[in-house]
This record gives structure tokens, sequence and C-alpha cells, in this order.
């Protein structure tokens, strides 16, 4: 059960971003942390990138420095405007992660950050769906999101952070196999990698 401080986060960007710059010091800060899950793809200007749940743009800035065509996805038209003044060269589509209003077989690469542990188990399935969909065939779905640590030391911090500011399905993302899951569906040559001692998971698979 998450307290007062999650609903702040969105309330107040400055709140959300210093949680966000603290968040990720356990990678090297946040330019290291939004590189994580493009390592390995072969990006170019004419790239078709969704960022999936885009919020405020955070990790769609990055995307538009690799290509000039990145669409950013989002439910809350108050998170798109935000992301559309720190990343004004992508496009925006309010809509939701689960009935995305994009054709068969449009994106290259399927974006998505911290976005994930948001959502129920039914909702993760229509998800995962929806991007194999819209992805081009050989597209890559790219996802970084919490994890279990593997490292004991890194529970105490993943648990505070967990209890002051997610919600139940946060805890449940961090048991879930999500490889299993896009294996299940249809996605292929999955990639797990693991970082700050395994409280973080970078996913990469291919449709």
């Amino acid at each position: 059960m998450a307290t007062i401080f999650r609903t702040w986060s969105y309330q107040y960007p400055w709140l959300y971003a210093a949680i966000s710059a603290i968040a990720t010091l356990g990678v090297g800060g946040e330019t290291r942390f939004h590189q994580l899950p493009l390592e390995g793809l072969e990006l170019t200007p004419d790239s078709k990138i969704l960022d999936l749940c885009c919020g405020g743009g955070q990790a769609t800035q990055f995307l538009a420095q690799k290509s000039q065509q990145v669409t950013g996805l989002d439910a809350s038209p108050v998170s798109l405007k935000r992301a559309a003044k720190i990343a004004p060269t992508a496009e925006y589509v309010q809509s939701l992660a689960e009935s995305m209003p994009f054709a068969d077989g449009v994106f290259d690469v399927v974006h998505t950050s911290v976005a994930l542990h948001e959502m129920t188990e039914p909702q993760l399935e229509q998800i995962f769906q929806e991007v194999y969909r819209v992805l081009k065939p050989n597209g890559i779905f790219t996802l970084i999101d919490l994890h279990q640590p593997r490292n004991p030391l890194f529970w105490p911090p993943l648990a505070i952070f967990l209890w002051l500011f997610e919600t139940e399905t946060a805890w449940q993302l961090i048991k879930t196999d999500l490889v299993n899951q896009l294996e299940k569906i249809g996605f292929r040559e999955c990639k797990q990698m693991f970082y700050a001692g395994g409280s973080l998971q970078v996913v990469q698979a291919k449709k």
C-alpha cells in the first residue's frame, strides 16, 4: 500500500525528478539508466520507436536523440503535455496501452520504462499482446523495470521505495517471470539482464 508520497510524486514534477535521480544512482545516474534498455539495439534516425506509457517524457527525450520517428503513448493528458515540453520532436498519442490505436506491424522498437509494475496481471497480458501486434516482424520490445533483488543488501531500499511510492501491483511484478510471459505470446530470443543487485531488470525480446 502506497503513502501520500505517491500522490505527491504525481502532483509535483520536481519531486518525481528528485526521486528518479536518487533511484537511479545504483546504475550510474539517470542518463545511464535510460541507456540500459537501448544497449545492443541498432537504432537509426529512421527507426520507428514507440515509447509505451511514456509518462512525462523522461525516457522519450533519450529516444528522440536516437530517432526522428518517436511516438510517446500514455493514458494521461497531463503527462503527455509535460512530455511534449521536454521532448518536443516526438509525436504523442493519448491511449491505454492495452488497446493501442495503431495498425499491425508499425514499429521497429517498442520501449517502456518502469511502467509495467503499475499494471495488474490481466493488463500485462493484454499489453504484451498489443506490443506484439504493433511490432514489425523482427521488431524489438525492450523494457526496464523492477525485479526481486538477488543481492539481499538491495532488499531494504527497494522495500522502502515500494512501500512509499507503489501499490500491490509492483510487489506482484517483481515476482513475475516476464520472459516466460513474453515467450508464451510468441516473442523469441528473449534476453534478461540484471542491475543494482538484481533490483532492476532489462528484458529485450524479438517478434
